[in-house]
């Protein structure tokens, strides 16, 4: 519509200035101008006052007790599992404390579950395998508990969010569980919540928690310490470059998977699969007296969905019999206690005013040449534990 009718219809100012962006004294060469709004009333309609609805009053959600947490957590409430998992996440001190009396009085229903972590490869189609695996398990009658676990957001600050889109029948089925990475903190505060999480999850009722690992770097050694069974999916034909990033991850998994072994990609599935099998012969076995396989999958047709979780039964049912799987699962206890004593440690050292009084010249003495780093360490120390 031509201005002229515009203006017949919604009156506007003819006064046009430039943008703030726009320098002093500029010339033609700037054309962009802005226009005054429409004279009128709500929503520049002629005749119609301005009208102020008013919000409804939205109640705040009160705050849940500790015996209220905990009897929602064990019915298995998925409200209250979720606000339960949101305390244990926060960085709160008083929710802290509500938290750690919450899980201790969780603790003697947790540990009933199979705890799997599972990474890949870029591109190895880590969500939809999980996907598949998750509706295959709720079909037979199990509680999934989806879990991501992204130590490289302590850099970013910030979360997966896209865990649900990205499994979109797995989230509508309500036998199944999704949460997204806790976010910021440090790399051992993201552990301590997911494993904090882990527990809420088993006092609910969930038999499968199901661990994603989200990033790279040392998202799969953090996910190694909390699970009893690793499983690496692989894909077929990515080239040596690719596959040889996870040698040392390889060294982790209780089985490796190779997905996406369906149509014209199925010959090669199956070549991979007796490469990598040729290859973990010279691999030390991650588990004690469990022999590390290689395995095809097809996903997205569910083609051997149910071969790999026959495959994560038999290695419950053998570490249980060997006893290998409690002594892990007590390893992992206490590994988590001293991880939490190194963290608090850390920040206690780092945070002391004695230290942050020398800790820049130390350093710069360092980088100088002027200071052997040992020396360098001594002082520090010593530092904090006199003053």
């Amino acid at each position: 519509m031509p201005r002229r009718a515009l203006l017949k219809y919604f009156p506007m100012s003819e006064k046009t200035y430039k943008p703030d962006w726009v320098p002093e004294n500029a010339g033609k060469e700037f054309t962009t101008s802005v226009m005054a709004g429409v004279d009128g009333g709500h929503d520049g309609i002629l005749g119609q006052a301005s009208v102020t609805v008013p919000r409804p009053h939205t109640p705040r959600r009160r705050r849940l007790t500790v015996d209220e947490y905990v009897a929602g957590v064990l019915a298995g409430d998925r409200n209250v599992v979720a606000q339960a998992i949101t305390l244990v996440e926060s960085n709160s001190q008083a929710h802290f404390d509500m938290a750690q009396e919450v899980l201790r009085q969780l603790i003697p229903s947790t540990g009933n579950s199979i705890r799997v972590g599972i990474t890949g490869v870029p591109g190895a189609g880590k969500s939809t395998f999980i996907e598949a695996l998750g509706l295959h398990l709720c079909e037979q009658g199990h509680k999934v508990a989806v879990l991501a676990v992204d130590p490289s957001s302590t850099v970013t600050r910030g979360s997966i969010l896209g865990d649900k889109t990205r499994m979109e029948l797995l989230s509508r089925d309500l036998r199944a569980f999704i949460r997204p990475s806790p976010s910021g903190g440090t790399l051992g505060g993201v552990a301590r919540k997911s494993r904090e999480t882990i527990l809420i999850c088993e006092a609910a009722g969930f038999d499968v928690i199901l661990v994603e690992t989200v990033g790279v770097g040392q998202s799969e050694t953090t996910v190694r310490s909390m699970v009893d069974f690793f499983l690496l999916l692989m894909i077929a034909g990515a080239g040596d470059e690719l596959q040889g990033i996870k040698k040392g991850i390889m060294e982790l998994a209780d089985a490796l998977l190779v997905n996406k072994a369906d149509g014209d990609n199925k010959i090669r599935a199956n070549a991979a699969k007796a490469d990598y099998n040729r290859a973990l012969h010279y691999l030390a076995p991650a588990t004690e007296g469990w022999r590390t396989r290689a395995y095809t999958c097809s996903a997205i047709q569910g083609d051997g969905i149910d071969a790999i979780w026959k495959v994560i039964g038999d290695f419950r049912q053998q570490t249980t019999a060997s006893g290998v799987f409690e002594k892990r699962r007590q390893r992992q206890t206490l590994d988590w206690v001293y991880s939490m004593v190194e963290e608090h440690l850390r920040a206690s050292f780092f945070s002391h005013a004695g230290v942050g009084s020398i800790r820049a010249a130390v350093e710069h003495a360092v980088i100088e040449g002027h200071l052997p780093p040992t020396v360098a360490a001594q002082q520090l120390i010593h530092q904090y534990e006199n003053h």
